[in-house]
Parts: structure tokens; C-alpha cells; sequence
């Protein structure tokens, strides 16, 4: 088990990319095994996640060439179908939860597709009706073993029909939608997710020869084509990595510029941070964030009550940011209400925060209030561990801003989503060192 030793309460400056989009990556890289061509994907991240997603396709018989940093090319002309049912396919596939979206482009492509459980973030229950429902919505026979908690699901030839999602799930709708553009006839999903992330997958499969249309919407409508062709796609920046890099700044009190942002795709996440009293400064495609040597103050309701940040489905603010939201609150003037309404568990990593002296008050499970600071009691250090992807870095965070030395366990978790973190933190000014 690997773990960071921070050296808290320095200063930051300099500039720092975002990685390509750990969320995107994982529908994308599920959908070359629709064509027997080939794909080039660019801007891949180089993290545990997606890698284990590449590993996972390598030994179903994709054809993988890594072309440079960041670039592969993909081609499913010799898929071996019988790794679906071997017993190493069902330890592979139950370490990444984002392996169940293979599910979707196998039953289209040849009429079945297996699963093991998947693993991933330990937040609570993220249930995979939505998916399933789907696909048997679209002529799919579902099966599941209980003992081996392994499913499947086989279909002919699947057909076109109309379904109301009961969730917007974004890998839900993916899976969906990379079954349906080559079942026959028409399908429409209505309540689809609509996050940049799914529409960059729509726009590969349309110049994959896919039809769909509503892109960006939340009612897809596809058109069954016979085959798909290859393509060239890159992905966008991970917005997670950019919002947790503007809460960074504001936290150790650093001038930042976080570079090609993709500014457009950024939906409601720099107006967040602006309702905390961060400055956001758009320039170009970059966002700069000065050093806020006087701190920030919290933004109230115009009715003059509590600011109250919560999660929602895209457009409304992406839940992966709740906990570098709440970590920010602890510096600020005035006080916030964290409300976590899509995943159950997210908010308990807060007693290690609370350990560190923030001033937090947990509700119950889904909701938080944090009292800020405003710098007059700096957090201290401690050692903790990393319990989830997005609370390691929130962790992280607080570490960086902290005084005196910080250790943080487990760092295989943030490993997961964050590509060479403690490299990219020390280019910057952190210090930061990895001790496994």
C-alpha cells in the first residue's frame, strides 16, 4: 500500500494541464469493440482505471499499438468471445466498475455480452437496473448468477423500441446507446444523460457511421445501421482534475493557471466556485486563479440564507466536485450547506477532516455544513487514508494547505483517477513525496 508525506502550507504557482477525461475514457475505450476497424483515441489518461479498461480489452483480443503519450490504436477484428466465460475474466472485470459499459457493444455486435459484478468507489450502492432494463427493453434475454454474482445477457438481433430511463445514468445511457445504434429500427431514450462526456461518445460513433440524434438533449433518437467503421477521436479535459486544481489554488492561497480547459464543457463549475468567492478568470481556453492572499467569502442566497451547493444529473453541478467543494469551505468566510443527493456515502470522509480541525457539521449521510475559517485557524496536519477516488484528493487538498507534514494511506485510490499526481503537484511547488 502506497502512501504521500505532504509538507503542508506552501505556496503554489505555475501552470498545470488536466489530464484526458478518466469518465469519457471509459465509454470511448467500450466502444471500439464495435467495428472490426480501427480507432485511434488521443488524450487517453495514464491512470489505473483506464489502464486496467486497456488490459481488460487486450486479453478479449483487441489489438492494441500505443502510438505515443496518450495515443492508441484499437482494432476488434479477433475478439476471443470465450474469455467472456473464463474464470479470469471474472476477477478482471469485478476491479473497474466502468468494465460493465462492454456489456452494451458485445450484445450489439455479437449477440451476447458477460459481466461479473464490478467493483469500484466505495459510495454507496450504484445499482445497474438501468442498464439491464434497457437492453431487455431492446429484445436482450437477461440472465444472473447469484452465487457467482455474474450476468449476462443474449439477444439475435436486437430491435429498436422506445424507453424512459428510470435514471439518467451516464453509463447506463452509454451502454444503452452503443447497443442500440446497431439493433434494427429505431430507439429512442428518453431521460438520457446528457453530460459532455456522452456527447463526445455520440459525436465518435456518428463519424463511426452511427445515426443519433438529440445530442446534448436528454431524448436520443437512433437509427439501427448495419456496421460501424473506424475513426480518429480525442478525448476532452477531465473537469474533476479542473475543479479540483481551482480548489488547490484557493486553498494554499496560489496563482494558478490551469491550461486548454475546454472552457465550453465546463457547465456550472467555475459559477460554483465563484459562489464560494473564488476568482475564476477566464483567458483563452485556460482558467487563471490569482492568489487569494485575503481568502474568499461564501456568496449567500439573495434572500440573504445559507448557500446550499448540491449535485444534480448534468447540466446541474457534478457530484465528483461535492468534496473538493466542502474541503474549500473550511478557508472561507461564512458558511455553506453541502447537500450529497446522488451517492449515499461520500460525505463520511469528513471526520478526517473535523480530526484536522475544520469546523464541519454532518447532518446525516447526504448533507453537510461547514463553517469557514476564513485562514484565522489554519487545518492541521495528520496522517489519514484515502477512502474513494475524489475524498483522496479532497484529503490531498487539505493536506497541501495544512501545517506541518501530512501522511495520506492508500494512495492506490487516487492513483485511480489522477494520472502522476505527485509529479505533476512538485512541478508546481508542492511538497509532496510517494512512499510505497
Amino acid at each position: 500500500m502506497g502512501t504521500f508525506k505532504i509538507e503542508g502550507g506552501h505556496q503554489l504557482k505555475g501552470k498545470i494541464q488536466p489530464q484526458g477525461a478518466k469518465n469519457e475514457a471509459l465509454q470511448i475505450l467500450c466502444a471500439v469493440l464495435l467495428t472490426p476497424e480501427l480507432v485511434t483515441i488521443n488524450n487517453i489518461p495514464d491512470i489505473v482505471d483506464v489502464n486496467k479498461l486497456i488490459n481488460l480489452l487486450k486479453k478479449l483480443g483487441v489489438k492494441i499499438n500505443k502510438l505515443g503519450k496518450g495515443s492508441y490504436s484499437f482494432q476488434a477484428d479477433e475478439v476471443n468471445l470465450e474469455y467472456l466465460e473464463s474464470d479470469q475474466f471474472k476477477i478482471d472485470g469485478r476491479g473497474l466498475r466502468g468494465s460493465i459499459m462492454i456489456v452494451g457493444p458485445l450484445l450489439a455486435r455479437f449477440g451476447k455480452g458477460y459481466i461479473p459484478k464490478p467493483g469500484g468507489d466505495k459510495i454507496g450502492r450504484r445499482r445497474l437496473d438501468t442498464h439491464f432494463e434497457g437492453l431487455i427493453k431492446l429484445g436482450a434475454k437477461f440472465g444472473y448468477s447469484r452465487e457467482e454474482q455474474f450476468y449476462g445477457v443474449e439477444a439475435k438481433k436486437l430491435k429498436g423500441t422506445y424507453m424512459l430511463l428510470e435514471e439518467a445514468s451516464v453509463t447506463g445511457t452509454a451502454n444503452i446507446l452503443m447497443a442500440a445504434v446497431l439493433a434494427e429500427g429505431q430507439t429512442t431514450i428518453y431521460n438520457a444523460a446528457c453530460e459532455p462526456y456522452l456527447q463526445q461518445l455520440c459525436k465518435m460513433l456518428n463519424r463511426m457511421g452511427a445515426n443519433i440524434s438529440g445530442v446534448g438533449s436528454n431524448m436520443l433518437i437512433i437509427e439501427g445501421v448495419d456496421a460501424l467503421g473506424g475513426t480518429e477521436h480525442r478525448m476532452l479535459p477531465d473537469m474533476i482534475e479542473i475543479g479540483s486544481w481551482i480548489g488547490l489554488a484557493a486553498m494554499t492561497k496560489s496563482e494558478l493557471t490551469i491550461t486548454n480547459v475546454s472552457w465550453n464543457d465546463l457547465g456550472l463549475i467555475p459559477e460554483t466556485f465563484r459562489k464560494l468567492g473564488i476568482t475564476v478568470e477566464k483567458q483563452g481556453d485556460d482558467i487563471h486563479i490569482p492568489a487569494h492572499t485575503d481568502g474568499y467569502e461564501i456568496q449567500s442566497f439573495i434572500d440573504g440564507s445559507i448557500l446550499t451547493i448540491s449535485d444534480a444529473p448534468w447540466p446541474g453541478f457534478t457530484p465528483d466536485l461535492l468534496s473538493i467543494i466542502l474541503v474549500v469551505a473550511t478557508q472561507a468566510r461564512g458558511s455553506v450547506l453541502i447537500h450529497q443527493k446522488m451517492f449515499e456515502s461520500r460525505l463520511f470522509f469528513v471526520d478526517k477532516l473535523i480530526d484536522m480541525g475544520a469546523k464541519i457539521i454532518l447532518c446525516d449521510p447526504h448533507r453537510a455544513t461547514v463553517i469557514g475559517h476564513d485562514y484565522k485557524s489554519t487545518l492541521k496536519a495528520t496522517t489519514m487514508t484515502s477512502p474513494d477516488i475524489r475524498a483522496g484528493v479532497s484529503l490531498l487538498i487539505a493536506a497541501l494547505s495544512a501545517k506541518g507534514t501530512s501522511t495520506i494511506q492508500n494512495i492506490e485510490q487516487i492513483d485511480r483517477g489522477y494520472e502522476n499526481i505527485d509529479e505533476r503537484l512538485r512541478a508546481i511547488g508542492a511538497k509532496i513525496e510517494r512512499i510505497d
